[in-house]
């Protein structure tokens, strides 16, 4: 997976002076937030939501620890129903495993519905450069594809796309200038319709793959998904290995998890679940179906510290509701995966312990959170998000990977805070600096080395006394 070569705090400073994108940042944060409540209330009415998660973490929790037993079932499962597997450990070879597949069948054409899978292993250059006509035909996924532009949001791509923007990119492409979302819609439709009866071969996620059957299920709100899984004589499932769950009983629970926190609906549009090629008996469907387990980096997170981050179910509820998030957007994480998930993700299961610049620069990701808890508290499988950055914030220090300048204020506060004596002193002294500059206004608007903290905030003169002053005073 490639991690953008540009340093973190350049992208969001980029990100923090992009109006269009903070108007677009700013209209979303409501909708996704406003209807994840509103759902949540709605199923609290007949039933807890706080024990439907406590489930979901222990399925989940199940699927780390038996995960390779459970990859073998739904390996032989698969197979037994007219499905090739093919095993990836990494990015290139799964890749390169869609490429031979596509020039075995003579594909010239391929229909994509949105996976975040095939945007981690670069999935569209690779087959483009294999002369295959790759589009994308999830709505928003088909807008970025237009615009030659990344996804900003795992389950909403174009999130940071303003309508006038989405108008040019179809008056430029597809001829088609208006600024009413039912034409724009129309628009795409048609020009996708072509695609999907042409399309040799179709590629898909899944949501996730049932050991016990044998089957992927993909969850989408457009009938893009159905489209790809069915028409196209060739289908490939491309999942990481961290998808699979025990039992199509475990469905429903984890469904309902899933469209709550990630759209706020009782349940999606459609549920999509393909088990097998077409029947020699008849039928419709594809006449080839392949499933590429990748793994990624994803056996090495599962026996590491970071473990918990494979309960994910890509929802997105922890960047929606991630004040970061919604102010710099997804692009300025400068990696597939983005928000509180993307900022442990990346550096534990992408870069790991290797000691690589592309390692070492992922180490930054976790500073860009406040810990405030809300990822956590809105985590449908109870990720202990700010507990994991902490750790990679750790670790990083471990690394001696913080710049010169911080290095330096923690080594002189731990020098500090050794000596109580010295410790008071100082704190005395920083009370009045503080004093000094705050002036009449009694606030600080800038201070030495610390500018660009200080740009988007004011600091309120603290009190004369020192915590250990006012705590003497308390006691007697």
């Amino acid at each position: 997976m490639q991690v953008s070569n540009i340093r973190l705090h350049k992208r969001i400073t980029q990100a923090l002076a992009n109006e269009p994108l903070q108007t677009a940042m700013g209209a979303a944060k409501e909708n996704f937030t406003g209807k994840r409540a509103k759902s949540v209330l709605t199923y609290n009415q007949s039933a807890d939501f706080e024990a439907l998660r406590e489930y979901g973490k222990q399925v989940r929790d199940q699927t780390i620890a038996d995960m390779p037993a459970l990859l073998q079932q739904f390996s032989d499962n698969a197979t037994a129903a007219g499905t090739t597997v093919l095993w990836a450990r990494n990015s290139a070879r799964a890749a390169e495993f869609i490429a031979t597949i596509a020039r075995h069948h003579a594909v010239k054409s391929a229909v994509k519905s949105k996976s975040m899978a095939t945007e981690e292993i670069a999935l569209n250059a690779t087959l483009q450069a294999a002369g295959v006509e790759v589009v994308e035909t999830d709505l928003g996924e088909f807008i970025i594809q237009l615009a030659g532009e990344s996804p900003s949001h795992i389950i909403a791509p174009a999130v940071h796309k303003s309508r006038a923007e989405v108008s040019d990119l179809f008056a430029e492409h597809l001829s088609v200038q208006t600024n009413d979302i039912p034409t724009l819609t129309a628009a795409a439709r048609a020009h996708l319709r072509a695609k999907f009866f042409n399309a040799d071969m179709g590629i898909s996620g899944a949501n996730f793959l049932i050991a016990d059957s044998g089957s992927a299920l993909i969850v989408t709100n457009e009938g893009n998904g159905r489209m790809t899984t069915t028409l196209p004589r060739v289908h490939i499932t491309l999942a990481g290995i961290d998808k699979v769950i025990p039992r199509l009983a475990d469905l429903p629970q984890l469904l309902t998890l899933l469209t709550h926190s990630a759209t706020g609906q009782q349940m999606s549009n459609y549920i999509s679940m393909t088990t097998g090629a077409r029947r020699a008996t008849g039928g419709e469907g594809p006449e080839h179906t392949y499933i590429v387990l990748l793994d990624n980096g994803r056996s090495r997170l599962r026996h590491s510290e970071y473990s918990e981050m494979l309960r994910c179910i890509r929802c997105g509820a922890c960047m929606n509701h991630c004040p970061v998030y919604h102010n710099i957007g997804g692009h300025a994480y400068g990696s597939v995966y983005m928000g509180p998930m993307g900022q442990v993700l990346t550096p534990a299961m992408f870069a790991g312990v290797e000691n690589t610049s592309a390692a070492k620069d992922t180490l930054e990701l976790p500073y860009a959170a406040t810990l405030c808890g809300a990822c956590e508290v809105a985590c449908p499988v109870k990720i202990p998000l700010p507990k994991l950055m902490r750790r990679l914030r750790a670790e990083r220090v471990r690394q001696q990977l913080s710049s010169p300048l911080d290095q330096l204020f923690i080594k002189a506060w731990s020098f500090c805070a050794l000596r109580p004596r010295l410790y008071a002193f100082v704190t005395q002294l920083l009370l009045r600096v503080a004093h000094w500059r705050g002036g009449s206004q009694r606030r600080i608007h800038v201070q030495w080395g610390l500018g660009s903290w200080f740009n988007g905030r004011d600091l309120s003169i603290p009190s004369r006394l020192t915590f250990r002053q006012i705590w003497h005073k308390l006691k007697q």
